[in-house]
């Protein structure tokens, strides 16, 4: 009977490191190589449509680092991280005990680290508790990664008019169009610059940039007029914060 052979994919920018696992990955017969991938975006496109399991995935990438990468799948396949330095990076791969290979590494380092997480193949992962562990602590959003089908948009905070929560679900409004990603507002909230995005209610967070007015309702209910005209409900507690701001 044929073994299954293992699908691995690669994911770094630098020829040099990518080459290096390519080749120590030639003396594993079990292993078979679907796709190269040179950046974050060719990344989440092969992961989506081969479905490996397993990837060797740089850290600092341009375009889309590794753990960008990682927000953007729905079930990452088992990983091995490949980082030159990162202190957050490093302690978060510890506490989880993932296997992290720090460039330069040898072809001894790389079998233990293969050898390590072959056996978890298949098992659920903790690869996204991995990335949210490895941002740093006073680490603000500087943009918002949404998947939509074979896309993925990458939205520059500033041009956010407004979040709205949907269930398991935020929806940010951009330019007049909503985007949808699955993504709790309270996380939202502690990652935004709260000098530019304030919670006006339970279910929105606004950039203050937007607004054009605040106009009463009745007692202490206001609404936020912004100004393409859209209304949004303000909350008392809302109230006070945009007082504070503004």
């Amino acid at each position: 009977m044929k073994t299954k052979k293992i699908k691995v994919i690669i994911v770094d920018d630098e020829e040099l490191a990518h080459s290096l696992v390519k080749e120590y990955l030639s003396s594993h017969s079990n292993i078979e190589i679907v796709a190269e991938c040179a950046n974050g975006f060719e990344a989440v496109k092969a992961v989506s449509e081969l479905l490996p399991d397993l990837m060797f995935l740089d850290i600092q990438m341009p375009k889309l680092s590794g753990f960008e990468v990682i927000e953007l799948l729905v079930e990452p396949p088992s990983i091995i991280f490949v980082t030159a330095f990162d202190q957050y990076a490093l302690k978060a791969f510890e506490v989880h005990a993932a296997d992290y290979l720090l460039k330069p590494f040898s072809k001894q380092r790389f079998d233990e680290a293969l050898e390590r997480v072959l056996p978890t193949i298949n098992r659920p992962n903790k690869a996204k508790e991995i990335a949210i562990a490895a941002k740093q602590p006073d680490q603000l959003l500087e943009r918002i990664l949404i998947k939509e089908g074979s896309k993925v948009l990458v939205i520059p905070v500033e041009k956010i008019d407004f979040i709205e929560a949907q269930d398991d679900y935020s929806s940010f409004v951009v330019e007049g169009r909503s985007h949808l990603k699955m993504q709790r507002m309270a996380d939202l909230e502690t990652s935004l610059d709260p000098r530019r995005f304030v919670r006006i209610h339970r279910s929105f967070i606004m950039n203050i940039e937007r607004l054009a007015k605040i106009e009463l309702l009745g007692k202490d209910s206001h609404t936020a007029i912004l100004k393409d005209g859209r209304q949004l409900p303000v909350s008392r507690t809302g109230y006070g914060k945009l007082k504070e701001l503004l």
